[in-house]
């Protein structure tokens, strides 16, 4: 049960906040301060679920026949809401995950682009016409929504990710249930604020907080519910693909990574260094676009290895909310004995602990859940901490012959997700686009992130079913309907049709 002085948060349903039903509460703390209570949050199971999913049921006419243009307009409203209340939420967003309050501003506007993107095609939600093969006939397409979808979304990006598939979703006319990751649920109880705010009807988005081992689950078997978008883990989201196909419901998945940034000889160091610092330790490591493989061609090894270590030592280490800081803490005590864990395999696997793989628990880091950046050298590809994502500020060195060699260690890992190569080389640059395995590839540039209006995701283990943002998010969250009008004044021969 909850401490009884903190604030309880309740879901949101059907237009109303309202306690589970079971009125149970947990607790949540900021990572930067563990003795720091946020909040209480329901605790969510089936009944909760499904009356969430009525309620957006029992919403979804109304929506879906309300023009694209007039939803695209609660949109904005919601897009300057949000600009009016961005230091709040960057805040909220360092205080409950623990990133740095610079990159919890960022996400911030990665999130009002989402909307304001996905506000633009209420006046582009484009079919086409086509000639017919019969006479006196008119053919085309339009869009319809899905109906009633399930956004289950992660702690890392608390704010963005759920922008991001709620902002297509709504646009397209479906109703939502939103659940949010269990360490994060306040971000996510702001920014249904903002969308009840801008004047979303009741019912059309609501939100239920709680275990996903329950919530996530019955919204993935619940029959009203036609589509699930969930980012996390690759576990749990091959689980809900599988158990979503069984039921022909449409499930996109984005999952995990094991990004790559493959250094050539002929590259701008300094340029190079710089994106891998950032790509490996912004943000503690805890994206899914995070560097967590360096692949250096063995001419510049050396000199890399210096450097790298030189500016890795120069990070500060704090509280996120403090501006002048590089790395906070990970998000929760979890994360950190996982991270602990994957830097005790590393070092019994026989790889070189080059610099950190400490906690840090004196002082202003005693109430924290704070970890030095690490970098690992002497990696193998075979080893566990060269395969497995560790989601943490851990970085392995290996060392490679060639653009040849390093495309073969890149590759040789489930995940596909985003991947880098530094050169000044433009031929074996497009190599590398031709031949790496990921779903995102930059040159010269960091691993990180992408931009709204391009699609985002990642081959093999990384992601599953169509991407997200860009046009293909618009996609994923309708579907093609296919009109034929026969305005003939006479009945005519019927058509050789399939």
């Amino acid at each position: 049960m909850a401490d009884e002085h903190a604030e309880i948060f309740k879901n949101y349903v059907g237009g109303q906040w309202l306690n589970s039903n079971s009125e149970n509460t947990y607790e949540i703390t900021s990572p930067a301060n563990k003795d720091a209570v946020l909040g209480s949050f329901q605790i969510s199971g089936v009944d909760d679920v499904s009356q969430a999913v009525d309620a957006a049921h029992s919403a979804l006419a109304s929506w879906a026949d309300t023009p694209a243009p007039a939803r695209a307009h609660i949109l904005y409203k919601a897009l300057e809401i949000m600009g009016r209340r961005s230091e709040e939420l960057a805040e909220t967003i360092t205080i409950e995950e623990g990133k740095p309050i610079s990159d919890a501003r960022g996400e911030v506007r990665r999130a009002m682009n989402i909307i304001e993107y996905s506000a633009g095609e209420g006046r582009r939600m484009f079919g086409y016409t086509t000639p017919s093969e019969l006479p006196n006939t008119m053919a085309y397409t339009v869009r319809r929504p899905l109906g009633v979808v399930a956004l289950i979304t992660p702690w890392n990006f608390p704010i963005a990710i759920p922008a991001w598939k709620l902002a297509p979703a709504l646009i397209c006319g479906n109703t939502v249930v939103f659940k949010p990751a269990s360490a994060t649920p306040l971000s996510a109880v702001k920014l249904v604020e903002i969308f009840e705010e801008a004047g979303l009807p009741p019912g059309v988005l609501n939100l239920i907080t709680g275990p996903g081992s329950s919530v996530g689950n019955s919204l993935v078997e619940n029959p009203k519910v036609s589509g699930i978008s969930f980012t996390g883990s690759t576990e749990i989201g091959t689980g809900i693909y599988s158990a979503g196909a069984k039921l022909l419901k449409k499930v996109q998945c984005e999952m995990g990574g094991k990004n790559a940034v493959i250094l050539l000889s002929d590259a701008d160091l300094d340029k190079a260094l710089s994106g891998i610092v950032q790509g490996a330790f912004g943000s503690t490591g805890q994206r899914c676009t995070a560097t967590s493989r360096a692949i250096v061609e063995e001419g510049i090894y050396s000199e890399f290895l210096d450097q790298l270590i030189d500016r890795t030592a120069q990070l500060k280490i704090g509280d996120g909310l403090d501006p002048d800081v590089d790395v906070s803490p990970l998000s929760s005590q979890y994360q950190l004995d996982k991270v602990m864990e994957y830097i005790g395999i590393g070092t019994e696997e026989g790889a070189n602990l080059a610099y950190g793989g400490h906690v840090l628990s004196d002082g202003d880091y005693s109430k924290g859940y704070y970890i030095e950046p690490t970098v690992f050298t002497d990696v193998t590809p075979d080893m566990r901490i060269a395969k497995e994502e560790i989601f943490g500020p851990v970085l392995t060195v290996f060392k490679a012959t060639d653009l040849e060699d390093a495309v073969r260690i890149s590759n040789d890992v489930q995940f596909g997700l985003s991947s880098s190569v530094y050169t000044r080389d433009l031929p074996q640059a497009f190599k590398y686009v031709n031949t790496v395995e990921a779903g995102m590839v930059h040159i010269n540039a960091p691993t990180l992130g992408g931009e709204v209006h391009l699609p985002f995701g990642g081959l093999k283990a990384s992601g599953v079913g169509q991407r997200e943002q860009g046009v293909e998010a618009f996609n994923f969250f309708s579907e093609v309907i296919t009109v034929y009008i026969d305005y003939a004044d006479e009945a005519k021969a019927p058509a050789n049709f399939i």
